[in-house]
């Protein structure tokens, strides 16, 4: 697997993008939803990864600076085919580790109660993760479940 930096212009990520909006506006209200869109994902506080067995895009994943302590994951997605084949877990130690090397002492993230989204409060989970209250400029809201593990 090779996790690199991505600058979001390929249509393979825009289309992977695409579809992770369109499961996030089908779990929740709009209002509710929390994910970046590509103009959000390219502003210069968020580094966005993606993942690749040759020329196979099987996921990706951004590390959001909140402040100089504290990471925000957004835009953890892994194709269909790629589920179940430990690239989550690898790219979220990847980012793990990126977070660490910024200096953050914290990382959060923001995901959803529904059984849609059980296998990444599980990921999360196994990596370390625990919930915690809304964290930024989150509100409290019942399509949102905040996690957060100290670096």
């Amino acid at each position: 697997m090779d996790i690199r930096i991505d600058d979001l212009s390929g249509a393979e990520i825009q289309k992977l993008l695409t579809e992770h909006l369109e499961d996030m506006h089908t779990a929740s209200p709009a209002e509710c939803v929390h994910a970046l869109d590509l103009t959000e994902l390219k502003k210069p506080n968020i580094l966005f990864w993606t993942v690749w067995e040759n020329t196979q895009l099987l996921g990706c994943g951004a590390l959001k600076t909140i402040d100089n302590q504290h990471g925000e994951i957004k835009s953890m997605r892994t194709t269909s085919a790629a589920r179940n084949k430990g690239v989550a877990s690898t790219l979220l130690s990847h980012i793990l580790d990126a977070a660490g090397h910024k200096g953050f002492k914290k990382i959060s993230l923001e995901t959803g109660p529904q059984d849609f989204f059980a296998p990444a409060r599980k990921l999360y989970k196994k990596h370390g993760f625990n919930e915690c209250g809304p964290f930024s400029d989150y509100k409290l809201d019942p399509y949102s479940v905040f996690m957060t593990k100290t670096l």
